[in-house]
């Protein structure tokens, strides 16, 4: 039984980390290889402003429905049915004939995205109830990695075969993360290894916070009022808004600079790798602290500074700006912890996971819609980086109140 319980640790464990690898490549491929994708599929202005946008619909849609799904299905079965979602999409749509059916086809993908961004935290607190800060550290460290790689590599794989190979190339990676899941869904063995699982690692909890996660009952929660749940829906929003709008607007802001593309989708790389340590090390750190909300007084200002520098004098110091602006986005990996570490029970995570990142993720839409059109609406860059400035505002607003050491139950007691 023993050795049970660690092999379906240790499958619940890749799944979870292969996973997050999965959680972006789709998204952060597309930006560098926008001018090429254009000779084949007209990509206006307006069409790159969309684009930038639908992963943070899409995430937002079926994040804030996910919740409600999992009454009807377990996590490990959604989980499956989100990646298989998002293998389709990415592969289908590099063979989608017209522009619309591309967008269209990429919300799948992004659908499916969406789902497992709000699946694995209450997967992490229903498994890992005793290490939530050292598994939220490692799947967030590996969300960075998918992030980051397809972005470096997106224009040498293009170079050397297509864009549309470059795209479908990362669907690979879902299908090695399915693997694990199938593996724990039709397998007996893991389902009722995990069943003691809990209860062992519920014993650890004991010792720890005095009350076992998995014998909590989640009181009856409506998150529109909860002032903890809008606090992780403006921090989590507004880390989501300021992270996609570069990822959608870096390399052109660096292009009319003067910079090549290929030095342009470098700086993006480096812009989502510089969330590798920060992921490894945040959760770990602010795990152990009552309030941390020092921590995100540090990343507005590395957010100010790297805007400042991107706006003033992109050309010169590019990799310092975009190093700067990089470490921001470290808020992220604290607002996933906080969903558990905010949350007594897995039905509290879940719920809060899904209106958090649903209502989060809706907000973020604005980022890269908003950057575009007030680019295209001004012809200068100003206009878009003061719309930044102001969410960084309400970002620190949003962290001020989740980061206090209140659980969301108690918002309904």
């Amino acid at each position: 039984m023993v050795r049970n319980i660690q092999r379906s640790g240790w499958l619940f464990g890749a799944g979870i980390i292969l996973t997050a690898l999965t959680l972006r490549g789709a998204v952060t491929v597309v930006p560098p290889l926008v001018s090429t994708i254009n000779h084949d599929l007209p990509l206006s202005t307006a069409t790159i402003g969309i684009l930038g946008m639908l992963p943070t619909a899409a995430f937002g849609l079926f994040g804030f429905l996910t919740p409600y799904v999992i009454r009807w299905a377990s996590l490990e079965r959604l989980i499956v049915l989100s990646i298989l979602a998002g293998i389709v999409g990415q592969v289908a749509r590099v063979f989608a004939p017209n522009t619309t059916l591309f967008l269209i086809l990429s919300v799948l993908a992004f659908g499916g995205l969406g789902a497992g961004n709000v699946l694995l935290p209450p997967l992490v607190k229903k498994h890992f109830p005793s290490k939530i800060g050292l598994m939220t550290a490692l799947y967030v460290t590996a969300l960075s990695v998918g992030t980051a790689v397809p972005a470096q590599f997106a224009v040498p794989l293009t170079d050397a075969g297509s864009w549309q190979f470059t795209l479908a190339s990362w669907a690979g990676v879902s299908v090695v993360a399915l693997v694990p899941w199938l593996l724990a869904v039709i397998s007996p063995r893991s389902t009722a290894a995990a069943s003691q699982v809990a209860p062992a690692a519920g014993a650890l909890e004991l010792k720890i916070h005095s009350k076992p996660v998995h014998k909590e009952v989640a009181p009856k929660m409506n998150l529109w009022r909860s002032p903890t749940a809008w606090g992780l829906t403006l921090m989590f929003g507004c880390t989501s808004l300021n992270t996609y709008a570069l990822f959608a607007w870096l390399p052109e802001i660096l292009t009319q600079a003067g910079l090549d593309r290929a030095h342009a989708g470098s700086m993006l790389a480096l812009f989502a790798a510089l969330g590798l340590p920060l992921s490894l090390m945040i959760p770990l750190v602010a795990s152990k602290m009552r309030n941390p909300f020092p921590v995100v007084l540090v990343m507005l200002a590395c957010f100010v500074a790297g805007y400042l520098g991107l706006l003033l004098s992109p050309a010169n110091g590019t990799w310092l700006w975009v190093s700067l602006a990089g470490l921001g986005p470290g808020t992220f990996p604290l607002s996933l912890l906080l969903i558990n570490h905010r949350t007594r029970t897995q039905a509290g995570a879940g719920a809060l996971s899904g209106f958090g990142q649903g209502m989060g993720y809706a907000l973020a839409c604005a980022g890269p819609l908003f950057f575009g059109l007030l680019r295209q609406g001004t012809g200068s860059w100003t206009a878009p980086f003061v719309f930044l400035f102001a969410t960084l505002i309400l970002l620190g607003v949003g962290a001020f109140i989740i980061c206090r050491p209140k659980m969301l139950e108690d918002d309904f007691v």
